[in-house]
């Protein structure tokens, strides 16, 4: 209990610092930048208004709550460097959490890279890995692309960041609106901030950022002061990868695949959701994940944001046992999908499916 009030007040000094900040520029072009506020928001009307108090109920939830055993045990790790890559194909690594190496036409693209022990600003306290990452910044393979969804812990870490531009200096970097700076400290140098439905569009790769039910923050003083987003990705072959990043379930769904077309791989979210009048705002479940796969039309799917960090209350092995009887239910077979395990990669094949 020492250990999070002192993480709390460490919270509130850092947030005071970054609320200060010059760089916190506003971006009165967005249609997404509410002036008045000086924040982002859906134009769905999409709130997460917890605050202060709601976060301190959840982690007051947390110190009573019976111990998880995966919390002790963790999961089973593949060694991703024991398991051949597709040489002319598609395959996807799961580092864990939302961190995928995906590769297709020798084109590698790197997700929500998080290497470190904890998904927290600090190194004594906050969520701790139950399983370790698939790789290191250090034995990471060529990395071409990287796409940082939204600033959250979990998501943006600026150790893991800083370890891989000292490895990989000319990876191009693509976020959502005031993000950039963060990147840039790390050590980047190619780094692109764009809009939702806006696309970079260079080498033959076009990554356009697309709409999603979620909020950022990195302290309890700057919610909403930066875009999230999910990620298209179309390759030069045309082949299309969607990454979700971190999203309750909405419309955003339907419409991405309206304008940008049908994905033939998607990574979405299964974790994270309980206790649900809290997260509804901000994490699907996995039944609601399935309505994801099926609004997308996707080809097939990597199921993310479970099993790596203990961040919610449900039990860290309960969302792909859900996941499954969700499947059934909506007669999908389980093979397009899949919730791997930490580090295995899954040859997609020639076609990427």
């Amino acid at each position: 209990m020492i250990i999070f009030w002192r993480s709390l007040a460490l919270i509130i000094v850092v947030g005071l610092a970054v609320t200060g900040c010059s760089s916190m520029k506003p971006y009165m072009e967005s249609p997404q930048y509410d002036e008045a506020s000086k924040r982002f928001q859906h134009p769905a009307g999409y709130r997460n208004d917890k605050g202060l108090f709601d976060l301190l109920g959840l982690a007051g939830a947390f110190f009573t709550r019976e111990k998880d055993p995966a919390e002790r045990d963790g999961f089973p790790l593949r060694d991703p460097a024991a398991q051949p890559p597709a040489t002319d194909g598609t395959d996807v690594t799961w580092i864990g959490h939302a961190s995928l190496l995906f590769r297709h036409g020798g084109v590698s693209v790197l997700t929500d890279p998080v290497f470190s022990e904890r998904a927290s600003p600090f190194r004594f306290s906050g969520p701790k890995r139950v399983v370790p990452a698939a790789y290191t910044p250090e034995s990471l393979p060529h990395v071409d692309i990287i796409v940082i969804s939204h600033a959250h812990y979990d998501h943006l870490d600026m150790p893991s960041l800083r370890r891989l531009a000292v490895e990989q200096p000319d990876i191009r970097v693509i976020v959502p609106l005031g993000l950039a700076h963060y990147v840039r400290r790390a050590g980047f140098t190619d780094v692109t901030e764009i809009d939702w439905w806006q696309t970079d569009q260079r080498d033959g790769v076009d990554v356009t950022a697309t709409p999603v039910r979620h909020w950022a923050s990195r302290t309890p003083f700057d919610r909403n002061r930066t875009l999230w987003a999910g990620f298209m990705i179309t390759f030069r072959d045309g082949y299309r990868f969607y990454f979700a990043g971190d999203t309750g379930y909405s419309a955003d769904f339907t419409a991405t695949r309206e304008r940008l077309g049908a994905p033939d791989f998607a990574a979405i979210p299964i974790g994270a959701y309980e206790p649900r009048d809290f997260m509804r705002e901000s994490h699907c479940t996995p039944e609601e994940a399935v309505q994801i796969f099926r609004d997308l039309d996707a080809g097939s799917a990597v199921a993310v944001h479970w099993g790596t960090f203990k961040l919610t209350l449900e039990p860290l092995a309960e969302p792909p046992v859900r996941l499954r009887a969700a499947l059934a239910e909506a007669g999908i077979a389980e093979r397009r999908f899949r919730a791997l395990t930490h580090g295995e990669r899954w040859n997609l094949g020639q076609s990427g499916n």
